[in-house]
């Protein structure tokens, strides 16, 4: 029996995850190469391994004091880690080696990065303490990772079924996580570079990662016909103002998100209370008899 190359796509099953652009997307089994790994399955990997560069090299900033371009190049990494799935999707290029390429990158561009980054930025000045919410947000960070793939092949994900996410996903709790980075700059306010502040705001953000809340995905997000236009034109007000005040509105959307948190809980108990009732009213209904020929009396 030939051994299964580790960069081959290969068949759907437990061991096939396929390299993945966000928790909310379900991957589609590719076919097998007749010969050597093609130019289309080398490129989203390539992408993957261009935000573990970006995620590194903010590190690298944050050691020199470039807090900037720091966050940008975090930023930078979550944009990458968006598209390298989906190109790989497109391109029809899934793997199980893409896969874990991925999931390594996330725990580097989310946790790892993240956490030393705002180590360095604030939580330095905060004997032990900072180093344990560092440490912290690092760890719920990869076991967040960990929970998803072990789940990925269970046919019984509530959230998921129902368009909802489980806690935070690992980009968002980085993106949240630097909140406090993201007023300093806009503002130059030193009170938002408080090391207790940062710390209780950073070990938040890491138990909302690891937690089991509900939580808004992308597939939630369904504007209707009437209002599509508007909707395309808020979008384009957005990258316009990331572009002309980016760390304002980098606020402002990490505020939007924070307030729809709550809606998300109530709108999946809401969702949950339909499907006790549907079930119930379903164990109710009476079964219509049958006769021997097995049509209905």
């Amino acid at each position: 029996m030939r051994p299964q190359d580790e960069d081959r796509p290969i068949d759907p099953g437990p061991a096939w995850l396929g390299p993945k652009a966000s928790e909310e997307d379900e991957g589609k089994p590719a076919g097998r190469i007749a010969g050597g790994l093609s130019l289309r399955a080398v490129i989203p990997s390539a992408i993957t391994a261009a935000a573990i560069c970006a995620g590194l090299t903010g590190i690298r900033f944050g050691i020199s004091g470039e807090w900037e371009k720091a966050l940008l190049a975090i930023l930078l990494a979550g944009l990458l880690d968006g598209i390298d799935g989906r190109i790989a999707r497109l391109l029809n290029a899934q793997s199980r080696f893409g896969a874990e390429v991925d999931s390594l990158a996330d725990s580097i561009d989310f946790g790892v990065a993240p956490a030393l980054v705002l180590f360095m930025w604030s939580l330095q000045d905060l004997p032990r303490f900072g180093w344990f919410a560092s440490l912290l947000f690092a760890i719920c960070c990869v076991l967040r990772l960990a929970r998803f793939n072990a789940r990925i092949d269970l046919d019984e994900q509530p959230h998921k079924s129902a368009g909802y996410l489980t806690g935070v996903p690992a980009p968002v709790g980085a993106g949240l996580a630097f909140f406090p980075m993201y007023l300093w700059i806009a503002s130059g306010e030193e009170m938002f570079r408080q090391p207790w502040l940062v710390a209780i705001w950073v070990v938040a953000m890491a138990v909302l990662m690891i937690s089991n809340i509900a939580t808004l995905s992308w597939k939630s997000f369904r504007p209707r016909r009437s209002i599509r236009l508007e909707a395309i034109a808020v979008a384009g007000l957005l990258f316009a103002a990331l572009l002309t005040e980016p760390w304002w509105t980098l606020v402002v959307i990490c505020a939007i998100y924070l307030a729809l948190m709550p809606y998300a809980v109530w709108s999946y108990a809401r969702v949950r209370r339909r499907r006790a009732e549907r079930d119930a009213d379903a164990e109710k209904k009476p079964v219509e008899p049958f006769d021997v020929t097995g049509v209905p009396r």
